[in-house]
């Protein structure tokens, strides 16, 4: 079905070096968290009304669904879902818009899975920095784990 991931954002933190790029770091762990916690209210509140998800599955099929959708997909979960960034991200930052860029690895119950790259989009609101779009690949081949 569509892939659930769960991130623990070791690295995350230490990439950051201005406020404004910890605030876009603390948006995209807001969405994890709700991940973690399968809360799918927590997830969309991170986002924004119209956030949307995009990648490209192990089989090289793109996919595409509504932030919503997705969220309520990740709340029903019952497995243990984890994904680890392995390598500090990208943080790029132009006025109110945002993206942050990292390699990860996901478990599953524990087991490896698979790999890939997250690239969240963010836009700067009222409310502060909310994702918008989140990109992402499966990998099953040159992972750290799969080695």
């Amino acid at each position: 079905m569509k892939r659930v991931a769960v991130v623990f954002l070791v690295l995350w933190p230490l990439a950051a070096q201005t406020s404004e790029e910890k605030e876009v770091l603390a948006a995209v762990q807001k969405v994890f968290d709700g991940m973690a916690a399968n809360d799918a209210a927590k997830i969309l509140g991170s986002m924004t009304a119209d956030a949307r998800l995009y990648g490209v599955r192990t089989t090289g099929e793109p996919y595409s669904m509504p932030a919503e959708q997705w969220a309520k997909f990740i709340a029903a979960v019952k497995s243990k879902l984890v994904e680890r960034i392995t390598k500090a991200p990208q943080v790029s930052i132009h006025g109110a818009i945002a993206n942050v860029w990292g390699e990860y690895e996901f478990l599953r119950d524990g087991k490896f899975n698979h790999c890939g790259v997250d690239s969240f989009n963010l836009l700067k609101t009222a409310d502060g920095w909310k994702v918008a779009a989140v990109l992402d690949t499966e990998e099953m081949t040159g992972c750290p784990a799969s080695q």
